[in-house]
């Protein structure tokens, strides 16, 4: 399987919103909020619930339920943040659910995060995807500090549409495969340790607009860190390692 057919795979599976014994602009408000994510919000009525809540599911499959207040307080809601004892139930269960059109500060924003998670933790694997070495180039500061830290190896991934770039500490893989020219990623294998796991995978469909998930869960980032580990192996290293 290939970084594609995973996001395709995750694509397939959309989510259901359902906002029960609320007024109609509080389902309004709710798909406003989820506009670029692969989830569906819908209304309903339970005479027998409480007011304001919500009922997440995929298809006859009951996620998860909570207050509209939650979801909404902080609005935060659809982007991704790792402490993890600050998420609701709904963002739990909002992992790997697809968003539908992020812009490159969107996505730079969502790739921070990982690679501060990476620096603050100090260890373990980081392997980001930049599509073209020439983006590479642009974030060598970025790269190289993060490969400062000892116990953290980080290997950058990129088409080669220009000379490697000169760099030191961490590797670069320049790739001719298409999945790494249209993939924007950002994985962090915690060091070993489940709870520290993250990954961010896109691919761009129209210009600079990109199209994937983030996700928490270890057994995906564990796939995603073992595809790239297998189908791109060490092909060139910074001054620190060979």
């Amino acid at each position: 399987m290939s970084l594609t057919e995973l996001i395709a795979g995750v694509e397939s599976h959309e989510k259901t919103l359902t906002v029960y014994n609320a007024d109609p602009d509080v389902a309004e408000t709710l798909r406003e909020h989820f506009h670029d994510r692969n989830v569906s919000v819908q209304s309903g009525e339970s005479p027998e619930g409480p007011s304001s809540f919500v009922v997440l599911s995929e298809g006859d499959e009951f996620l998860t339920a909570t207050s509209v207040d939650d979801v909404l307080d902080p609005i935060r809601g659809t982007e991704p943040h790792f402490e993890q004892d600050n998420r609701s139930p709904i963002l739990d269960h909002m992992d790997e659910t697809m968003f539908t059109s992020y812009d490159t500060r969107q996505m730079v924003a969502a790739s921070r995060e990982i690679e501060d998670r990476a620096w603050r933790v100090g260890a373990g694997e980081l392997h980001a995807g930049f599509q073209k070495l020439s983006i590479i180039d642009t974030q060598l500061d970025v790269y190289e500090q993060l490969a400062s830290r000892e116990n953290l190896r980080v290997h950058a991934y990129g088409y080669p549409d220009v000379e490697m770039p000169p760099h030191d500490g961490f590797t670069i893989h320049a790739e001719r495969a298409d999945e790494v020219a249209n993939s924007w990623f950002v994985v962090y294998d915690g060091a070993g340790v489940d709870s520290s796991k993250c990954a961010l995978l896109a691919e761009e469909r129209t210009d600079r607009e990109f199209y994937g998930f983030w996700t928490y869960d270890p057994d995906t980032v564990d796939w995603i860190v073992d595809h790239l580990t297998t189908a791109y192996g060490l092909v060139e290293q910074g001054d620190r390692a060979t």
